[in-house]
């Protein structure tokens, strides 16, 4: 009961003007770092998934690339990541803004994951719909954009969106190379003196209101698809 009276006559002045509009500037910091980084991370690992079922000989070298970045960056802790491409654009003398760096970071480790994600939903599509396609004289680009793409991305989706959702709790390590983002601002108004149970409370609060709309689709997307198959 102490700490509740306590939380609640902290209340006014920790939720006044520039307290908020730091919470804000954090917030949209971490949805702009998920949106971009896992936008563009999942394009390219849509990519690296097409690229890696390709058939011809003379990208064999390409799949190989494309293989090992996929096989490294899922096993490399995204901590890891994130201080590889800052002190390597330190290194290379790159004036390159924090919030950047961490883009780079969330793209590299989306791009890998979604990629093996995708391309267990291509090995989901039956063997006889590509033997079909090629009976039809279907291109491998033409097949995957009107035959298989359609199919896999119905059992890609829901796993991918699962795993973008997790990507997003990882931004709060973002705060160690100093992008301003939810922790960063926590731990910048906890030093203020601050309660660290309200602070983090908000927080909380925030990283759910960013991260739920996003389960909810991957939810929406899974019992939609999954409905369709049982029919």
């Amino acid at each position: 009961m102490m700490l509740l009276s306590s939380l609640l006559s902290e209340m006014p002045r920790f939720f006044g003007y520039y307290n908020l509009l730091l919470l804000g500037q954090a917030f949209l910091t971490t949805l702009a770092l998920s949106v971009s980084g896992c936008v563009s991370g999942f394009c390219a690992g849509l990519a690296l998934a097409v690229l890696r079922r390709a058939p011809s000989r003379a990208l064999l070298p390409l799949r190989w690339l494309a293989m090992l970045f996929i096989e490294a960056f899922r096993r490399i802790p995204f901590l890891v990541t994130l201080m590889l491409v800052f002190f390597v654009t330190q290194a290379m003398g790159l004036d390159i803004a924090l919030f950047t760096i961490a883009v780079v970071a969330i793209f590299l480790i989306a791009a890998a994951f979604t990629a093996e994600i995708i391309r267990a939903g291509f090995n989901a599509v039956p063997a006889a719909q590509w033997q079909a396609a090629a009976v039809m004289n279907f291109g491998y680009l033409a097949t995957l954009r009107l035959i298989v793409l359609p199919h896999a991305l119905r059992s890609a989706l829901p796993p991918a969106i699962a795993y973008l959702v997790m990507l997003i709790k990882d931004t709060a390590l973002a705060s160690q190379i100093g992008v301003l983002e939810l922790t960063q601002a926590a731990r910048s108004l906890t030093s203020r003196g601050y309660s660290a149970e309200l602070v983090y409370a908000t927080i909380l609060i925030l990283y759910f209101a960013i991260s739920y709309p996003l389960a909810r689709m991957g939810r929406w997307l899974e019992k939609r698809h999954g409905a369709a198959r049982h029919r």
